[in-house]
């Protein structure tokens, strides 16, 4: 306002650091980049986490971004974000796999199989809680069928994950995982779980390693009731296992029904592009 009447006033330290990470967010990498968000227990904040980086992402760096359900246990990404003109899912998507990477497939051909989020500018890709898990379990080829038709359409892949970090779906998505983003909360046992898979990949293989070292851990006041010493606690646990660690406040937005960056509170939104530059950073 000083500025429009005449005064020439720089931006301070916080409107810099906006303006750094919305530059971050919005690059354009050579080649597709997959984000696999995870956390060994439920309820760790991993759906609110894929939705709200995928929006981030989206918003500043413009279209090409896809949020997939990478679930076989009851998967609720599709419950958080808007349906589209149907009901299909990745169950639908993979028999048409080979034909959506032949030469003559278009991009507009995976309207059929993705739900697009008009208000934020990303693509989501279902799966089917209403299946028992036995009947979503996908094997590790169709993984990477799938992986392939979305790298082959979107430029940013965000997975949502299941709890079972021995299922061949999970572990065929960390394969294919440029970065890792670690979900949770303020609770005891989803920090300790979170904390858990990051030991876990680093003896698993020296790839897994490399991912665990590079992660960035999103911690999400999920309790109205944690304090600041509480999230401060989860936050400076993870400092020696990860590479940054970003902490989300309290909103009353994220806690049920569709999720939507804009109708977050304005420190939540710059958390969250926080957040997503913390990612950025990685990739």
């Amino acid at each position: 306002m000083l500025n429009r009447i005449g005064f020439s006033l720089a931006p301070g330290a916080a409107e810099r650091a906006v303006r750094d990470n919305e530059l971050l967010v919005s690059q354009h990498w050579p080649g597709p980049r997959t984000i696999a968000v995870v956390n060994g227990k439920g309820g760790a904040g991993k759906t609110p986490t894929t939705v709200l980086l995928s929006a981030v992402f989206a918003r500043f760096g413009g279209a090409g971004v896809l949020a997939w359900d990478n679930n076989q246990t009851r998967g609720t990404l599709g419950w958080r974000t808007d349906m589209g003109p149907h009901d299909r899912t990745l169950f639908e998507l993979l028999p048409e796999a080979d034909r959506l990477l032949g030469a003559g497939a278009q991009s507009a051909d995976l309207a059929h199989f993705v739900h697009h989020q008009a208000r934020e500018k990303y693509d989501v890709l279902r799966s089917k809680p209403m299946r028992l898990a036995q009947e979503n379990r996908l094997r590790s080829a169709d993984i990477d069928a799938i992986h392939a038709v979305a790298a082959k359409y979107y430029r940013l892949i965000l997975i949502d994950s299941g709890n079972d970090e021995s299922d061949p779906m999970w572990l065929r998505m960390i394969d294919h995982a440029d970065q890792i983003v670690v979900a949770t909360t303020t609770r005891d046992d989803h920090a300790e779980a979170g904390a858990l898979l990051l030991e876990a990949l680093e003896d698993r293989d020296e790839r897994s390693a490399r991912l665990a070292r590079r992660s960035v851990v999103v911690v999400t006041q999920a309790d109205p009731k944690a304090t600041p010493a509480d999230v401060a606690q989860v936050v400076d646990g993870y400092r020696d296992l990860a590479r940054e660690v970003v902490a989300i406040p309290f909103d009353h937005e994220m806690v049920d029904g569709h999720l939507r960056l804009g109708a977050l509170a304005p420190t939540t939104q710059t958390a969250w592009l926080a957040a997503g530059a913390a990612v950025a950073r990685g990739l």
